[in-house]
């Protein structure tokens, strides 16, 4: 299923760009990313940027933020809704 290896890809980059020394298995599908902090605003922008050159999407700008971007979950089902 797609989304669900766009759900392991974006944990592995998340993993290696802003959590280098945490346990992949303290990082979860449905772990707050934005409201607990993890992903910052440049973060969240350098997510969508890995985003946009691996998936061949367009993030507009509204679309950045905790609707889309809080947790590996929201993020896979955005990227697939992006693809349609």
């Amino acid at each position: 299923m797609e989304s669900e290896k766009i759900k392991e890809a974006v944990k592995e980059y998340i993993l290696k760009e802003f959590l280098p020394d945490e346990a992949p298995e303290n990082l979860s599908f449905t772990t707050a990313l934005v409201t607990t902090g993890i992903l910052d605003s440049l973060a969240t922008l350098d997510l969508v940027s890995f985003l946009e050159e691996t998936y061949g999407i367009k993030v507009a700008a509204h679309e950045v933020g905790v609707d889309h971007m809080n947790t590996i979950d929201e993020i896979a089902s955005f990227v697939v809704s992006k693809q349609a």
